[in-house]
């Protein structure tokens, strides 16, 4: 699998456009890897993570098209994960034709901010209905915590991130393809019991995780991570032989007031066993 990070920002980019603290003052002025988009990311070129509101700046800025994407798991519904829009710029209604149909995976809270989204356009159910479907070019199919399932020619594991979790249901994948394995797993705090014992009982093991690390050098989060939290996380895996031979770690979704510039951030990490992403990264799994 070959994997291409399009954005590994949390939800108000990096830096913040309202924002001149030093951390956004000095990633304007390196630019490069220390400018960052709202989290998503693509898989082969065809299975896509996340549908946010930043994938056409992407898709410029990386000089790529998403035309060939037919999947797409979405891990939750917040408005830096989900712009209901993209739906229509990839469809007739934005003057788009010969596109592949689209497998779309998501929650039911994912689902419902679509139909609020989309409106008249698409009636209560959303993209659900099979007339919107039709019109929109969209398979679209309700995703459950802990499920295996099949996208295209991957086996994907769904599992419960912990996420703001009395008003949404947040979902991590497992997504595994020719005996390798990917763990993406934005936006969690650390993880429930519950994941961990799926996991477990699952037989998972891991070449690339893709985690939370949002709060980077601040006090312990509640729904993300600091680095201490994040180290712990992986040091379990680790412990629990969920990591492969190699296996390369990620920070992930990270917030300008907690992190510094890429290549002051890249320096920490390094010193704790870890990478971090950065836009327009791409490895192979």
């Amino acid at each position: 699998m070959r994997l291409l990070f399009l954005g590994t920002a949390a939800s108000e980019g990096f830096p913040d456009a309202f924002c001149d603290c030093d951390n956004c003052r000095r990633a304007r002025e390196l630019g490069g890897p220390s400018l960052r988009k709202r989290s998503s990311a693509l898989i082969d070129e065809r299975l896509l993570i996340d549908l946010g509101p930043d994938l056409t700046v992407a898709a410029m800025v990386h000089g790529i098209s998403l035309a060939k994407v037919d999947l797409c798991l979405q891990t939750h519904e917040h408005a830096d994960h989900l712009d209901p829009t993209n739906f229509l710029h990839r469809s007739r209604f934005c003057g788009v034709s010969g596109n592949p149909r689209l497998r779309y995976f998501a929650s039911r809270g994912a689902h419902a901010r679509l139909a609020a989204g989309l409106g008249r356009r698409v009636g209560p159910e959303g993209l659900l209905a099979p007339e919107a479907g039709a019109a929109f070019e969209v398979e679209a199919q309700v995703v459950e915590p802990f499920r295996t399932f099949a996208v295209g020619p991957y086996r994907v594991t769904s599992v419960a991130a912990f996420h703001d979790p009395e008003h949404l249901t947040a979902l991590l994948y497992v997504i595994e393809r020719d005996g390798r394995t990917l763990f993406y797993a934005t936006d969690t705090g650390e993880l429930p019991e519950e994941s961990w014992r799926a996991l477990r009982e699952g037989g998972h093991r891991f070449d690339v995780v893709a985690m939370d690390h949002t709060f980077g050098f601040q006090g312990r989060a509640q729904g993300h991570m600091n680095a201490e939290q994040f180290g712990h996380q992986v040091a379990r895996m680790r412990a629990e032989g969920m990591l492969n031979e190699g296996a390369r770690v990620f920070a992930h979704h990270l917030a300008h007031h907690s992190h510094p510039p890429h290549p002051e951030l890249s320096e920490l990490a390094r010193a704790r066993g870890y990478e971090v992403a950065y836009d327009g990264l791409t490895i192979d799994v």
